[in-house]
This record gives C-alpha cells, structure tokens and sequence, in this order.
C-alpha cells in the first residue's frame, strides 16, 4: 500500500502519473465498450461516429471551463472533484441500454472530465521543477500510454463476454482510485497569482496563443492531422472485422498504437532541448508513414507493427510538444492555455466524426487510414517551415508581455 501523502518532487510525479494510469486504463476500456456495444446493437458505422463525436464535441465544448477552473482554483482539489464526478456519470451509465441515450451519458462523462487534461499539464512544472520537465512529462505519458495500452484491450474482451456494463463500472472504480491517488499526492500544483500580471476570463488562453507564433503553428498543425485521423478511429473496428477478428482485435489496434506511445514517452524522458523542434515535427511524419503503410498491408500483424510505430513518434513528440508550451506559458493562464489547444484540437477530431462515417462506408476502412496519413503529411508542411525559421523557438520577453497584455 502507498503512504498517504508524499512531499518528494518525483514521487509527487510519480503519483500522478499512476493516477492517469488508473484512469485512463478505466476510460480506454469505457470507451472501447462504448463503441463496441453501439456497433453490436446498430451495425452501423455512422452510429459509431455519431458516438465518437459526442465524446469529443463534448471534450472540445467543456475545455474552457475546464481550463479556467485549474486556472481559478488548486489544480489538486480540481482534479479530485472531476474524478469524482466521472465515478459518477459511469456508474449511470452502466443502467443505460439504448445507444442514442448511452452516446447523450457519455457526453456528460466527457464534459465533466475536462479539467484534467489541462490541470495535470499545468501543474508539472510545479510540481517537477523546470529542470526536469522531459522527465516528468515522459513519467506522465509513461502512466498515460500504458493505460491506453490495457484499457482497450481490458475493454474488447470484456466487452464480448461480460457486457458494456460491466466495463462502465469497472471505469467508475478507476476514477475513485485515481482520486485517492491525487488527494495522497502533496506538493505545489500552482504558483502564487498575485498583481497585475494575473490573467482573466475563458478566452484568456485562446488570446495567448494566438499572440504566440509556435503555439499558433502547432495548434493549426494538429487540427489538420486530427480532423483526417478521425476516419481512423470510426474505421478500426471495420478494419479488425475485415481480417476475421471481432472485438478483441478492435481492442488490440488501439493497443498497439498505445504500446509504441509507451516507448516513445519512455524515450521522451531523455530528450534534451536542443532535440524537442525535431521530437515535435517527428509527430508528424512517423503516423503518416504508419497509418499510409496499413493501407497497403495484407496481414494483421504488420498492421500492429506499423501502428506501434506511428504511436512511438507521437509519444515523442507529445514529451516535446509539452515542454515547449509549459516553458513558454505563465503558470496563471496555462492551464486554459493548454485547455484551448486542446479544445481547437478536439473540436476538429470532433468534426471530423461528422463525415467519417460515410467517409469509411464510402472508401473502406483501408482507403480511412489512408487518408488519414495525407491529412498528417498536411500537418508537417504547415509545421515545418515555423521550426526552420526560427532557430531560437523560446518567446522574448516583449512578446511574452505583449501575450500576458492581450490576455
């Protein structure tokens, strides 16, 4: 059994990663559950994309909020209160067996679970210290990815044989571990807001990022490559139906873009600051090239492969990504700085659901993954030419000011 509480910066780090473990391997597994039952009761592919854009809309819709309540209050009691209520909202939705109202249940889960993206990303330097931040974030995907890598494959199988329910309860009782796992943590998730540099209001973070040319850049180039990656997502249990499996093989391709995710984290965990412009441009390429070879590729294993390479590169490429935007962001606004990231991030995979569906009925689910490795070649021709550009890739300190005074 863990102590109740710890004070060392790396166990702090440490316990917080275990915490998105534990939730994250719940909520991988809702989700496959999710889908899986919805696919089973209509057989449809639009209602699967009609089930993945309620969760991700409400993702997209609620990061705002989310983002300013990190900003607003302790990110560590705001943390505890979305896992709560996420033990809840999974809990009601094991009761639920129509698909429209299951899809409507989990819009309210994904909505109340907005804040913890964007409080756990804030409160790393804090709790790491800015000197070990490759460290604590390739600690926090470590957690992350491994739980992306068991949930869904926990999810396919026990979706096929003890029911969506089942996996909905089990998820509730993650969020109330992972909730005990924050509260046991002590350390600093926020630094003194004090004078006239505080920022104000939801659309603070929006504001700061569009005032910063890389944050600018980055997030354009991840609302392309994400808006195509959606017809990937409708397209897996297509693809795993299509080579003889049922569930458990649709659980195994989301788990093994969270296997090759895992190792990327764990090697982000070494990556020095003169490599994060190239760890981040790596986020692109590599699921293009992973995602264009499945198209092509007659047997599962290799399809495995291929995705365990495209979600290596992005693990890296999340460890620098992470980095460069807790450098360059003031700790009052970042949480709703990395709250509207991801919020116009969301929203384009959001969207993207709304076509994906008859995209995928319309090309297959080969010509899906395709076409989602064009959308991330896309993505690395708007990013390239910033990183060339500027060598430097750190903010000065006018237009840091020139942020916090549009903010």
């Amino acid at each position: 059994m863990f102590a109740l509480t710890t004070r060392s910066p790396r166990a702090a780090v440490r316990r917080l990663a275990f915490s998105r473990l534990i939730s994250l391997t719940g909520t991988g597994a809702a989700m496959i559950a999710l889908a899986f039952f919805v696919y089973q009761k209509t057989g449809s592919t639009l209602w699967v994309s009609a089930a993945m854009l309620a969760t991700f809309s409400a993702a997209g819709l609620a990061a705002p909020l989310g983002g300013a309540l990190g900003d607003r209050f302790d990110r560590r009691r705001v943390l505890i209160v979305a896992d709560l209520l996420g033990a809840v909202t999974f809990a009601v939705l094991a009761f639920i067996h129509q698909p429209a109202w299951m899809i409507a249940a989990a819009f309210v889960a994904e909505a109340v679970a907005s804040p913890t993206f964007p409080a756990v990303e804030a409160a790393v330097p804090n709790l790491a210290g800015p000197e070990h931040l490759s460290w604590a974030n390739g600690t926090i995907g470590f957690g992350r990815n491994v739980g992306l890598v068991v949930g869904p494959a926990i999810g396919g199988v026990l979706a096929g044989t003890m029911g969506a329910g089942f996996v909905f309860w089990l998820n509730a009782a993650s969020f109330l571990l992972s909730a005990v796992l924050v509260w046991s943590v002590r350390g600093r998730f926020s630094e003194e807001r004090t004078g006239p540099s505080e920022h104000h209001g939801l659309r603070a973070g929006f504001v700061f990022v569009a005032h910063d040319r890389l944050l600018r850049a980055v997030t354009l180039t991840w609302m392309v490559l994400l808006f195509g990656v959606g017809t990937v997502i409708v397209a897996e249990l297509p693809l795993s139906r299509s080579f003889g499996l049922g569930s458990t093989g649709y659980g195994l391709l989301a788990a093994f873009w969270g296997v090759g995710a895992v190792i990327g984290s764990l090697a982000g965990k070494r990556l020095r600051r003169e490599q994060e412009p190239a760890g981040l441009f790596l986020g692109t390429v590599g699921p293009a090239l992973g995602f264009g070879l499945i198209a092509f590729l007659p047997w599962f294993a290799p399809v495995l492969l291929s995705l365990a390479f495209a979600g290596g590169t992005d693990g890296v490429s999340t460890v620098a990504f992470q980095n460069m935007t807790q450098r360059r962001t003031p700790d009052e606004v970042r949480s709703r700085v990395m709250a509207a990231m991801d919020a116009a991030v969301t929203t384009a995979l959001a969207l993207s659901f709304v076509f994906a569906g008859p995209f995928v009925a319309a090309v297959g689910p080969r010509g899906a993954y395709l076409a989602a490795g064009v959308s991330c070649l896309l993505g690395a021709a708007i990013l390239l030419p910033p990183l060339l550009r500027d060598q430097r890739l750190e903010p000065a300190n006018d237009e840091i000011e020139a942020s916090v005074a549009a903010a």
